[in-house]
């Protein structure tokens, strides 16, 4: 689509107050006139948010515990009361300002149309910031989202081994951090606003960066980012498919230990005393025979028969059907190895373009590639524009 505004983008934290974000109450700051346009994408309790992301987490934790003041009663309260992490984060999601994209100007619908695209591809672009509330506000003077949700981590090793960390929810999903000035916070936000550019761009918004000459790589940047995420979410299929190419390989192994248990048991029946007929005793009448020996130990036998044939049949079964299963995890493993190569290939371009980048900007310096960037974008409007009628 051809670009006709420039916009700036803005991703701040809020305050957190669900209320107002629902409009249980109102503030001076809002119209009421204009409340019935909101829109509302989810609004959960976040108590019970927490009981589906927590609670089998913490009754793992609490069976491992020998004392009961050490086990977790209420996860939510927890985090509540403790200062290490808050029970949840909102983040307040803007294009423009009331001069430009305010409530009362024809922009205000563009703005509109690009946050309800970001919105709806939030939760799949952040699996480990779980959305429990999410709110549209027109009845103020500029469109902008609220978003709030639950930062959890999965796989630790203290304390619970589901629980809530903003900062490993972020590591999770690629964002390692570096220098005092590049967290994990600040590296996601950047990511974000790319995010919400790229879709911009669909509704005729350029991102104007403000105030910073190392303008945002937009494009190449988010690309770099969503393919380093596929590869890590790759990266842990595979991995977790290895563990169950093992898994199925012991089970294999282990059947094949069970046909040499069932050679011992065919050399037993041979062999061992207690399956030999012995001979009658002195004058042991048939009957007693019978009674007392040759009746017992064919019971025996036949038991031990059963069992065998039931053993037998049983492995057999699983045999086949882990072959099946093996076969398929192969052919799994081997079509993720080769996305994941494709993956690491693309990431390497994209880094050498964005080295590239980077470089003409120290070499010609920051304000003579703004203004080639700028040329060709205006090159690029023209073309896309269609002559008016008038």
């Amino acid at each position: 689509m051809t670009i006709i505004y420039l916009a700036s983008i803005s991703i701040e934290l809020g305050k957190g107050a669900l209320k107002h974000n629902s409009r249980i109450f109102n503030t001076p700051n809002t119209n009421p006139e204009r409340s019935h346009l909101n829109k509302e994408y989810i609004n959960d309790d976040i108590k019970n948010v927490y009981h589906k992301l927590f609670d089998e987490a913490v009754e793992r934790y609490n069976s491992k515990q020998t004392r009961n003041d050490r086990k977790v009663k209420n996860y939510y309260e927890k985090i509540c009361n403790g200062k290490q992490e808050k029970p949840f984060h909102e983040i307040v999601v803007q294009i423009g300002n009331k001069n430009d994209f305010g409530i009362d100007k024809q922009t205000a619908e563009l703005a509109e149309k690009a946050l309800d695209d970001y919105v709806s591809t939030f939760q799949k672009r952040n699996p480990y910031l779980r959305v429990f509330s999410a709110h549209m506000h027109l009845d103020e003077a500029t469109p902008h989202l609220h978003i709030d949700f639950v930062p959890f981590t999965t796989g630790s090793k203290r304390g619970l081994d589901t629980r809530v960390s903003l900062k490993q929810a972020l590591a999770a999903q690629g964002f390692k951090g570096g220098t005092r000035g590049d967290t994990e916070w600040n590296q996601w936000v950047s990511a974000e606003k790319s995010a919400l550019s790229f879709v911009m761009e669909r509704h005729g918004i350029e991102w104007e960066h403000k105030g910073t000459h190392e303008k945002h790589l937009s494009v190449l940047d988010y690309k770099k980012q969503e393919r380093a995420a596929e590869l890590e979410k790759l990266g842990a299929e595979i991995k977790k498919k290895q563990t169950e190419f093992n898994v199925l390989s012991d089970r294999i192994l282990n059947y094949d230990e069970g046909l040499e248990r069932l050679q011992t048991v065919e050399e037993m029946l041979d062999t061992a005393p207690e399956y030999q007929l012995p001979e009658p005793q002195g004058f042991m009448t048939a009957k007693a025979y019978k009674t007392k020996i040759a009746e017992p130990l064919i019971s025996k036998l036949k038991s031990l028969v059963k069992t065998a044939l039931a053993r037998c049949f049983e492995g057999w079964d699983n045999y086949h059907r882990l072959n099946v299963t093996n076969s398929n995890l192969y052919r799994e493993n081997e079509m993720l190895t080769k996305i994941n190569n494709k993956l690491k290939s693309e990431n390497e371009t994209l880094r050498s373009e964005v080295k590239d980048y980077k470089l003409l900007r120290k070499v010609f310096g920051h304000k003579q590639i703004d203004e080639l960037l700028e040329q060709a974008r205006n090159i690029k409007g023209h073309k896309g524009e269609k002559p008016r009628s008038r």
